[in-house]
């Protein structure tokens, strides 16, 4: 049964959370439901339409939204939070609505306040999802200057959630300059051909496959931060990369919670005492083991949990703070909080997803128990870049008070 089916229709009927922790509590119950065919959904790995109409239904769509626009007008704090609930349920869709959010914001970031006005107004109004054709990785996705018009031709080998969106951020690289380019354009349209090609060991709903770009076309005044066709770099702007990688620090907890939640549930119904240990216990989870196992994994996961929270607070003062404010300074520092976040929270959750197994037992290695769920979605989007660069950012900010440069990845 689709996510939908089961959808509260309660929803329809109630007003719209007004308080951050009532949005949170709307994300919880989002998790809920996803998490009851989560492993279903995974194995079949059939596109989320109605996992993204879930989150458009629940209002989380439109978290960020200005309220002038009939969005929530919520913070990042709340935003980060909010991704973390749902991966709780589906750590697909907590990226998915992740990258969602970096990208409903990416006007704020670099745009000119006409841009900002009109993609905001776009997209809370009409409950539209975002999906990103990004990798700054390829290079072969480019763009040529036509006097009025931009045209995008080319190919990116990954993308984010593209194929169930309603805009999508298009980013190539401008062949006169060799400058980067982002625009939003309409998903559903001839020039957008998907490849279908996401067949990857986790986080297998997040249409993460390539797209093949084909003429095109957008105004000049749709290239984001463009003015007279310069670029209008500033600090603010580079906040976007800090964003990014801390959703992927909320989404990975995300899991890492309903791994340690998915352990301790089937423990207590399903795990059985060692005989041999000359202690008669009656249960798994009277095993001093097993007791051990789950204090530390917790103990670790409430610090991650704490450190990440530590960095959302921090990054979204930049994020909400006027945009000519923010220095190169307060980037870099808010960047390595984040580094340290992110390499936190992807310890943690492999060594949870992994050591579920030992406080379970053999039988929890079963396919139909679904425990694969956890460690197969951390793995695989935790290679996203090496998570040993992350701890040299650190190294280097606590040892030579080096900051960070503002890169693709940092």
């Amino acid at each position: 049964m689709s996510s939908t089916e089961t959808a509260p229709p309660r929803w329809s009927d109630q007003p719209a959370p007004a308080t951050a922790e009532e949005w949170i509590s709307r994300a919880r119950e989002v998790a809920t439901l996803l998490a009851a065919d989560a492993v279903a959904r995974d194995r079949a790995a059939a596109t989320p339409y109605d996992e993204v109409q879930l989150l458009k239904d629940a209002g989380l769509v439109t978290l960020l939204g200005p309220t002038e626009f009939g969005g929530a007008g919520q913070d990042w704090v709340t935003a980060y939070r909010v991704v973390r609930e749902v991966a709780v349920g589906d750590g697909s869709i907590g990226q998915l609505l992740g990258h969602h959010y970096v990208w409903s914001w990416a006007m704020r970031l670099v745009g000119t306040p006409e841009q900002i006005t009109e993609v905001e107004r776009l997209y809370t109004t009409n409950n539209y999802f975002f999906g990103g054709v990004v990798n700054p990785r390829d290079h072969e996705l480019t763009v040529t200057d036509e006097g009025e018009a931009l045209v995008f031709r080319g190919k990116k080998y990954f993308s984010t959630g593209s194929k169930v969106s309603d805009l999508t951020v298009l980013e190539g690289v401008l062949e006169t300059s060799g400058q980067n380019v982002f625009a939003i354009v309409p998903s559903m349209q001839d020039g957008i051909v998907f490849g279908d090609d996401w067949d990857n060991l986790g986080q297998r709903l997040t249409e993460s496959g390539s797209v093949e770009i084909n003429e095109v076309r957008v105004p000049w005044s749709a290239a984001a931060g463009y003015v007279d066709k310069q670029f209008q770099p500033s600090a603010y702007g580079t906040l976007h990369v800090p964003a990014l990688h801390l959703v992927f620090a909320n989404f990975y907890l995300g899991i890492a919670q309903a791994a340690l939640r998915a352990g301790a549930s089937y423990t207590r119904r399903h795990t059985r005492p060692w005989p041999y240990g000359k202690e008669n216990k009656n249960s798994g989870a009277e095993e001093f083991y097993i007791l051990d196992g789950y204090g530390d994994l917790q103990a670790k996961l409430w610090a991650s949990e704490a450190l990440t929270d530590t960095a959302s607070a921090n990054l979204a003062r930049l994020l909400h703070a006027d945009r000519q404010s923010v220095t190169a300074e307060q980037r870099g520092q808010a960047a390595v909080l984040v580094a340290a976040a992110k390499q936190r929270a992807i310890d943690v959750g492999l060594e949870t997803s992994t050591r579920i197994y030992e406080l379970t037992g053999a039988r929890a290695t079963a396919n139909s128990v679904g425990l694969d769920i956890y460690w197969r979605n951390l793995r695989t989007h935790s290679l996203h870049d090496p998570v040993a660069y992350k701890r040299v950012e650190v190294g280097r900010y606590t040892l030579l008070g080096q900051l960070p440069d503002p890169t693709p990845y940092t």
